[in-house]
């Protein structure tokens, strides 16, 4: 069935899209979803934005959590599951009432000092922290749709290994759609008329997950510690660039 609003030729861009932008997530644990949602407001109406957006990254992260399974840290991610349940039930009233711009660009240098400046100790309160990322993510994620870099940062300070990184983070994005998407149902958006591009754009986001998946095998850690702060960097210089430009006259 075709989308509310598009031709046969965008949603197709959309699914050719989501394969590449799951490579991505599989092969460094996050990127996919900002890249993704970056593309999806050019061309699909905005109401429909967030919620769509956040149930083809539920299949995404669940394909990713379903092919490394065995490698997640099941502690961090319940940790991080009920801190986005808090998230979720407040539905980011905080980043509601704050100006875009400003939670752009907070964001942007919060994730610049964690990849960047001094690791916080999280390994200390590795609970607190991870439950702290999910409520965070998940509150702002109502509005913004992609903030998968908070718990990416938190889950690097724990230092974990690559694939055991990337299976957690898969985990913990997972449980902030869910959650995320059982509100917007509850606050009655219509996902029925998107069913079709949304299984389209899953099938084709798991192909994208396996072919990353087979990068991140063959990637050393110390290839993937370099591309991993290469790509979180340029999607905060790009946050903190959009919350700069907010401030600017028209």
């Amino acid at each position: 069935t075709a989308a509310p609003g598009m031709s046969a030729a965008l949603q197709v861009l959309l699914i050719t899209v989501s394969l590449a932008t799951s490579a991505v997530s599989a092969a460094f644990g996050l990127g996919g979803g900002m890249m993704l949602i970056a593309v999806m407001a050019q061309v699909m109406p905005i109401p429909a934005l967030v919620p769509v957006h956040g149930v083809v990254q539920m299949g995404s992260n669940g394909g990713r959590a379903l092919v490394l399974l065995p490698h997640v840290n099941w502690i961090a991610a319940l940790w991080y599951a009920l801190g986005a349940i808090a998230g979720a039930i407040l539905g980011g009233a905080l980043a509601v009432n704050l100006p875009a711009e400003i939670v752009r660009l907070a964001l942007g240098l919060f994730i610049l000092w964690i990849v960047w400046g001094r690791m916080p100790r999280f390994e200390r309160a590795p609970k607190r922290a991870m439950a702290g990322a999910g409520f965070v993510a998940t509150g702002l994620s109502m509005v913004f749709g992609a903030t998968g870099p908070i718990g990416a940062a938190v889950l690097a300070a724990l230092r974990l290994p690559r694939q055991t990184f990337v299976a957690t983070q898969a985990v913990t994005a997972l449980s902030l759609h869910v959650f995320k998407i059982a509100v917007f149902g509850f606050l009655g958006f219509a996902f029925a008329p998107w069913t079709g591009l949304i299984l389209a754009m899953i099938a084709s986001g798991f192909i994208g997950t396996l072919i990353g998946t087979r990068l991140l095998a063959r990637m050393s850690e110390g290839a993937f510690r370099y591309g991993f702060r290469l790509l979180m960097t340029v999607l905060a210089g790009g946050l903190v660039l959009r919350g700069l430009a907010g401030f600017l006259p028209a």
